[in-house]
């Protein structure tokens, strides 16, 4: 596949390459190359199967020594594969249109979004139900672009106070388990409180899933650039504008004398605060054609780096003392 001519790819498609790896794409911007990360490798005792063959799904840390050893030149902060070496590439969108009807617990999702007024076109679904390697255990990542996950975020909230509904809230082993799984520099508590008011997650049956949101095309814009390096700070500040605070990263504008952006790179800091609240975040200070941002989620699980809504925050404690009774 020539540069010239290569299809668009947005975060949270799939891309295959000819030799048949299976990575998802990490961004919305890929000059040099598709931006993403190996999940799957043909492999004939790999645990996964799409009817054809078998594949060996690969961990975060597991990608990355894996390409270390066999396609070292694709390492950088993600994995470049060039586009002479993509094969296809799949859709979200394209691929909940194929099976929701055929697999109940994602048609339970996507029926209750359409009958809200979500449009199909609107929607899709990522994870392992993207390459069709998923299994019953298989947690769901559905995907809704631009500002309809906004919309369909409180049509799910709705679904889930629904007593007739098989969509529900998360239970406390269910948070549990995704907090052990996050490893967050914040405690169980503080991490709860922040979650629950998100709204993007839910139990469809026994099956747990995420709404993941992705920009539409006309939200894609230039990259923020690369940065220099300047040390870790922590700071406070107001945010100023939250409209890309579940992308990926996150994006926070924020009002303060020497930072403009908070950016996160860890999902677990999506969404974590509103315009017009006051936020602690600490990270990696980069220097970025002539203004600086912070940026949460050096690594996969961030040590020593977080965003806490300090708003949220004294709300919940105020509640908490019965000095006030609100939905937080």
């Amino acid at each position: 596949m020539d540069q010239l001519d290569h299809p668009r790819v947005r975060l949270r498609d799939f891309i295959v390459t000819k030799d048949g790896w299976v990575f998802s794409s990490a961004d919305y911007y890929h000059i040099e190359g598709v931006r993403g990360v190996l999940r799957y490798v043909p492999d004939p005792d790999g645990q996964r199967s799409d009817g054809v063959k078998n594949y060996r799904k690969y961990d975060f840390n597991e990608a990355y020594q894996y390409m270390d050893v066999h396609k070292p030149e694709w390492v950088q902060d993600v994995h470049i594969i060039p586009w002479d070496q993509v094969d296809r590439v799949l859709s979200p969108s394209e691929r909940l249109g194929e099976i929701w009807h055929s697999e109940p617990r994602i048609k339970e999702i996507t029926r209750t979004l359409l009958g809200a007024g979500i449009p199909l076109e609107s929607m899709g679904v990522t994870g392992s139900f993207l390459p069709g390697l998923q299994n019953e255990g298989s947690d769901i990542d559905f995907v809704v672009y631009g500002n309809q996950w906004f919309k369909a975020r409180d049509i799910i909230a709705r679904a889930k106070d629904d007593p007739n509904s098989i969509i529900k809230h998360l239970d406390e082993r269910m948070w549990e388990r995704i907090y052990t799984k996050r490893i967050p520099e914040i405690g169980f508590e503080e991490f709860k409180i922040h979650e629950m008011r998100k709204g993007n997650r839910g139990m469809v049956g026994d099956t747990y899933f995420d709404l993941l949101f992705v920009r539409d095309w006309d939200q894609v814009k230039e990259p923020l650039g690369r940065g220099t390096d300047l040390g870790h700070e922590t700071i406070e500040a107001v945010v100023t504008d939250a409209g890309l605070a579940f992308d990926s990263p996150s994006i926070y504008k924020v009002d303060h004398p020497e930072i403009e952006y908070v950016l996160s790179y860890t999902h677990t800091y999506a969404g974590q605060a509103l315009e017009g609240e006051i936020i602690e975040a600490r990270g990696m200070v980069e220097e970025v054609e002539g203004y600086r941002r912070l940026v949460v989620g050096t690594s996969r699980e961030p040590k020593g780096e977080w965003i806490r809504s300090l708003t949220l925050l004294g709300l919940a404690a105020q509640q908490a003392a019965g000095i006030i009774n609100i939905d937080i």
